[in-house]
Parts: structure tokens; C-alpha cells; sequence
């Protein structure tokens, strides 16, 4: 089964407070331990039990030693690169510290690889990253999704003065994430937090279906007046949704948009085609009039949420768009296979669709019909009613509905 992780982050999001709620969850502390240890970093973990609002929590305190000025975004990534970590926890650290750079570099107006880290720079940003990721190691998550991260207002201090929250660089990082402003004053979602949820999430929203395992509590050090400040991690097994009984299963979908009216339209099929490459499940473009009384496409994608990213890249790549933006659906779905029957002596492949076990549809593929009726020299709407009625033929009595072409 595939183990499934939702953070929950009521009151915040930060890597200490990761730490903790996977910790409470039942990740193992020696774990934690020999990662600090491969990092070859001078620091100690405090771990104590909080309470917040009522609720009991796990606070961790990463404790280091103190550090005067900046340290290059690159010394880090050495000390990762080189530290005997598990590939699942080195490549993912990677990269959520090359988000990192990337953010403050196009904050600050230079390249990841010259970003000095001020605030991030300490050895405590080196074991947020290492050991969250540690952690969801240890427990054997497969797949992270994360409720939308409540963002907080205000003021904080900073190397080079104030700076307004939410932070800039947690904004860079969370381009793409879903978010939700409240009322609730002071820094709620740190960079480093952000770093770690924008790598590791596939999706966001509602918690996923799931047979639940372990629930775990990790507490920030503030007390906020209108909210616990607390992130909690809910552990379980993924679980297929099905329907009413005997109908259709349910299965969750991105569509992923875009408006274009700058795309050549000789270009548009091979926008649609290399979506399709990437994983979409369909995709297609609709007119639609812009800004200016301008004509223009409405691209769309549909895609499994854990094909989004891949999905979102290959629609920014190819298209013309400086932006996509992505909706969950649920879909409900009827079960599918595939049988092969000939016409002309070809194969012609039949999608069938199945409710309860029995057809209710059944396609051949419109692809395959069109290549037998271009090599027998015939009409394609021929091929295609001869190789419905040799799939149909085929059907059990079991199978058989009243219409199964419907």
C-alpha cells in the first residue's frame, strides 16, 4: 500500500516544527540523531513535550551555535552532497535548498549559485531540511499532500532591516502552492518550511483518502491568540474511494489552464500533443476573447494531481504563457480495459468500460481504425462499426448490458 502523509498546518509551517510533529507521529528519534551526525554539524536536538491551546504537542529545538554573517547557498549544498545520507533524503534536500537559492537570487537580483543565506545560512537550516526528509524516510511516505498554508501579516527582523510577511523568499517558494491570508500576526510559514512542503507536496486541499495510521502533533515556540500554533501530520494507508454501492469509483484530477492569445495556431496541436506525451489524460483548447477584445485560446490539461507539476512544466514550456492555474476535481470513474480484435486482418484495439462488471461502453480506438481503413482503402466509419461489432461479439453474457455501446 502506499503510505500517505497530509500536513495539516493549523498554525504555521516551519522545518522545527516538521521535525516534531513526525516525531510525534512515531518517526524514530535515532533516526533524527544519525542524521545530524552525517551531516557533521555541532548541534543538539531538545525535545519536549508542549502544550498548545489545550492540546498536547511535541516541540523540538534545533540548538546551534551562533553564526556572524552570511554562508554562501554552495557551502551548504556541499555539506549535503558529501554528508552519507540516503539518496531518497539527499536528492530531495538538494533540491529544497536549490529552492532556496533560487528564491532569494531572484529576490535579491543574482544567480542561485552566488546567493549568500543570511537568516538560513546556519546549520539549523541544514538539519530542518535533512531530517524532515529523514524522517518521511523512516516512515515509509510515498506520497505528501498539505492543506492550504495560512499566511500571517506584519513585520519581522531581518539582516538588512524589516521585512514585510510574509517573507519574500516564502512567497517565491510557494508560487504554484495554494494559500490562504488570515488574521493572525507574525511570520506563520517560514522559507525553510516552504522549501521542504513546495518539494515534497504532489498536492493540496482536503486531506486524501487513506486508512488512518498515526496522527502527530509539532508545536511552534509563539502562542497566537486566535489559533494553536501547531502542525499536524496525519499518517495512513492510501485508499481507493468508491461510489454508491456497485457504481463508479471516484478518483481525484487536476486541470491545469492557461490563457493564450500570442500562440501561433500551427503551434496549438503540438502544445496539446506534448501534454498528452507527459501524462495527460486529455487536453484540448477552447476560443475565448481576452483583454482588449482580443481573440484567444483557453488551453486546458487533465492529469493525475501526481502528474501536476510535470503537467504544469510541459504547458509553460511549450506554450506561450507565463503562468498556469490548477483546480482539483473529483471524477468519477468507470473501470477500464482493453481487447483487441482484427478487421482486414489488423489489430484494431476496443476500450471497454466497465460498472459493476458489466460493459456499459465500448470505443475502438479511433487511431487504429483510421491506419486498417488507410491500408484496405476503405471509409474509417466502416472499420470502426465492423470492429465495434467484433468486440461486442466477444461479450460474456456476465458482461453484457442492455446498450453496450452507450
Amino acid at each position: 500500500m502506499t503510505r500517505v502523509a497530509y500536513l495539516d498546518p493549523i498554525g504555521g509551517l516551519s522545518g522545527d516544527m516538521l521535525l516534531a510533529a513526525l516525531l510525534d507521529a512515531g518517526a524514530p528519534r535515532d533516526v533524527l540523531d544519525e542524521t545530524v551526525h552525517a551531516l557533521g554539524v555541532d548541534a543538539r536536538i531538545d525535545v519536549q513535550r508542549v502544550e498548545r491551546s489545550g492540546l498536547g504537542a511535541t516541540h523540538v529545538d534545533v540548538v546551534t551555535a551562533a553564526r556572524t554573517g552570511g554562508r554562501p547557498a554552495r557551502a551548504l549544498r556541499e555539506r549535503i552532497a558529501a554528508a552519507p545520507l540516503p539518496e531518497p533524503v539527499r536528492a530531495p534536500a538538494l533540491e529544497a535548498l536549490d529552492r532556496l537559492a533560487v528564491a532569494e537570487g531572484s529576490i535579491h537580483g543574482v544567480e542561485p549559485s552566488d546567493v549568500v543565506l543570511h537568516e538560513l545560512g546556519g546549520d539549523d537550516t541544514l538539519v530542518d531540511l535533512c531530517g524532515v526528509l529523514a524522517l518521511l524516510h523512516a516512515l515509509a511516505v510515498e506520497k505528501v499532500a498539505c492543506a492550504p498554508l495560512p499566511m500571517g501579516g506584519g513585520l519581522i527582523a531581518g539582516d538588512h532591516g524589516p521585512i514585510p510577511l510574509p517573507a519574500p523568499a516564502t512567497l517565491a517558494l510557494l508560487r504554484g502552492v495554494p494559500v490562504v491570508g488570515v488574521e493572525t500576526a507574525g511570520e506563520l510559514v517560514t522559507p525553510t518550511g516552504a522549501a521542504i512542503v513546495a518539494t515534497v507536496a504532489t498536492s493540496f486541499g482536503v486531506m486524501p483518502a487513506m486508512t488512518l495510521r498515526a496522527i502527530g502533533y509539532g508545536a511552534g515556540m509563539r502562542q497566537h491568540p486566535d489559533r494553536p500554533n501547531i502542525v499536524r501530520v496525519v499518517l495512513g494507508d492510501a485508499v481507493e474511494i468508491d461510489g454508491a454501492p456497485g457504481g463508479p469509483r471516484v478518483g481525484e484530477v487536476v486541470v491545469i489552464a492557461a490563457n493564450v492569445d500570442d500562440l501561433v495556431p500551427e503551434l496549438v496541436p503540438d502544445v496539446l500533443e506534448a501534454c498528452l506525451a507527459a501524462g495527460a489524460l486529455d487536453a484540448w483548447a477552447e476560443p475565448i476573447q481576452m483583454k482588449k477584445g482580443r481573440p484567444g485560446l483557453l488551453l486546458r490539461v487533465l492529469g493525475r494531481p501526481e502528474d501536476e507539476r510535470l503537467l504544469a512544466e510541459t504547458l509553460l514550456r511549450h506554450s506561450t504563457t507565463l503562468g498556469v492555474r490548477v483546480q482539483r476535481h473529483l471524477r468519477y470513474e468507470l473501470d477500464r480495459a482493453f481487447r483487441e480484435v482484427q478487421v482486414e486482418g489488423r489489430v484494431v484495439r476496443v476500450k471497454i468500460g466497465l460498472l459493476d462488471g458489466r460493459v456499459v461502453n465500448v470505443a475502438p480506438e479511433h487511431d487504429d481504425c483510421a491506419a486498417v481503413a488507410a491500408a484496405a482503402g476503405r471509409p474509417v466509419k466502416q472499420i470502426w462499426a465492423e470492429a465495434m461489432a467484433a468486440a461486442t461479439a466477444t461479450l460474456t453474457p456476465a458482461e453484457d448490458a442492455d446498450d453496450p455501446a452507450r
